[in-house]
């Protein structure tokens, strides 16, 4: 993963709003939900979620597909995973990581 990549998702996830979106999708897996069912759980006007939920698309944090009349968002797992490992990949790479007992 590239630190600009990095840096996109990260900022998408630094409102607490988003946060919320994605932790909602992060909860229920492959699955995702329909943006209502999300727009409900976390008592959201529409035009809002709409907004937070393109600018998770648009870091790649999240992916929508249409069933029918329904629209679905599901949490890039694939995507998630990066993000993650990219952050703890040189963790203590300057010192031990040997944690002392207290």
């Amino acid at each position: 993963m590239k630190l600009e990549d990095a840096a996109r998702q990260l900022e998408a996830l630094g409102n607490p709003t988003r946060l919320a979106i994605y932790r909602v999708l992060i909860r229920l897996g492959h699955k995702g939900s329909p943006v209502g069912e999300i727009r409900k759980k976390l008592d959201i006007p529409a035009s809002t979620l709409s907004h937070h939920i393109a600018k998770l698309v648009h870091s790649g944090l999240i992916t929508q597909e249409r069933d029918s009349r329904s629209l679905y968002c599901k949490a890039d797992l694939k995507n998630m995973d990066a993000l993650m490992t990219f952050l703890v990949r040189n963790c203590c790479a300057e010192e031990s990581c040997i944690q002392v007992a207290k």
